[in-house]
C-alpha cells in the first residue's frame, strides 16, 4: 500500500508545499489543487509530486449536492463536475464526496431526511447525472461512507452501486465511518474484513484511522481518532487492507490538525506496518 494523507501546513506556494511533502514521508496525498487552481499551479504540483514518486490519490468535493437551498445546490453540483473533471484530466483516479443531507442542518448532518426513499433516488439521480454529463474515462466518482447517510455499511454501499448503474462510479473505503454501533466495534477486525471483501473490486482510494467506545451508562459513544489512540488492531487491520488490496492502493490518514499529529500517526502506521510484515 502506499502510506500517506493530507499535506499540512503553512505554505505560500508549490515549492514550500514540496518542503513539507518531503518532510512527511507520505507516498500518496489529496489533492492540494481543485479545478479553481490555475492550470499553471495544477501543473506545477503534480510536478513536485511525481519528482517524489508520490501519487496524488483523491480530489475531493465536499460540497453538499443536496442543499435545501437551490442555488448552493447548484453551485454544489458543478463543482463536483469539475473536480471528476479535474481528477480525469490529471489522472487521478478517485473523486470523492460524501451524499450531503437534504435538510437545513448542515451539509454533513444526521438529518431525518438522509434514509428517506426520496432521497435514496436523489442521491442515485445526482451521482448518475454527474458522472453522465462530464463522461469519464479513467477517474471515478465515489462517496465516502458515513455513520448517519448512504452508504453506512458495505452491502449498503453495494446496493448503492448496484443502483447507480455506472462503470466509473467506485468506492472510497473509511471502514471507521462505517463503525457506528457497539457490535461493529467490538467485532472490528472481522466487520473491516467484511468491508474490503465486499467492496474491494471497486475501491479507488482507502481512509485510514482509529476508533474508540465510551460506554456511558446505557447509551454509547463512538468517534473516530488517530492510529494508536483507539481500540483497533492496526497489524490485523494492515494486514487485511494488504490482503485485498494491491501493493499500489493508496491509503491516507486523515483529520489530523498539524505536520506533527500527522506525523506521529504515520510512524505509528508505519511501525504495526512493519510488525505486520505489510509494505508501505
Amino acid at each position: 500500500m502506499l502510506l500517506g494523507g493530507t499535506v499540512t501546513g503553512k505554505w505560500s506556494n508549490v515549492s514550500e508545499w514540496e518542503q513539507i511533502l518531503v518532510r512527511s514521508g507520505f507516498r500518496a496525498v489529496t489533492a492540494p489543487f481543485s479545478c479553481r487552481t490555475d492550470p499553471e499551479e495544477t501543473a506545477a504540483y503534480l510536478e513536485a509530486a511525481a519528482r517524489h514518486g508520490v501519487k496524488i490519490a483523491e480530489v475531493g468535493v465536499w460540497r453538499n449536492t443536496m442543499d435545501p437551498d437551490p442555488e448552493k445546490a447548484k453551485d454544489a453540483m458543478d463543482y463536483a463536475k469539475g473536480q471528476l473533471a479535474l481528477a480525469e484530466r490529471t489522472g487521478i483516479s478517485c473523486c470523492v464526496n460524501i451524499a450531503g443531507t437534504a435538510g437545513s442542518a448542515g451539509w454533513d448532518a444526521a438529518d431525518v431526511s438522509n434514509y428517506t426513499p426520496e432521497t435514496y433516488e436523489r442521491i442515485v439521480g445526482i451521482i448518475r447525472e454527474i458522472i453522465d454529463d462530464v463522461n469519464p474515462r479513467h477517474a471515478f466518482y465515489c462517496i465516502e461512507p458515513m455513520p448517519w447517510m448512504t452508504p453506512d455499511g458495505p452491502d449498503e454501499y453495494l446496493q448503492l452501486i448496484r443502483d447507480v448503474d455506472r462503470k466509473q462510479f467506485g468506492a472510497h473505503m473509511d471502514f471507521v465511518n462505517m463503525i457506528h454501533s457497539p457490535r461493529r466495534f467490538l467485532q472490528a477486525e472481522s466487520f473491516i474484513d467484511e468491508c474490503f471483501r465486499k467492496l474491494a473490486p471497486y475501491i479507488k482510494s482507502t481512509h485510514i484511522k482509529d476508533s474508540r467506545m465510551n460506554p456511558v451508562r446505557l447509551t454509547t459513544v463512538l468517534e473516530e481518532c488517530s492510529p494508536g489512540e483507539g481500540g483497533l488492531d492496526f497489524v490485523k487491520v494492515l494486514r487485511i487492507i494488504d490482503r485485498y488490496l494491491p501493493a499500489d492502493a493508496p491509503v491516507l490518514l486523515e483529520h489530523m490538525q498539524t505536520e506533527e499529529e500527522y506525523a506521529r500517526a504515520y510512524a505509528f502506521t508505519a511501525t504495526k506496518a512493519a510488525a505486520a510484515g505489510v509494505s508501505i
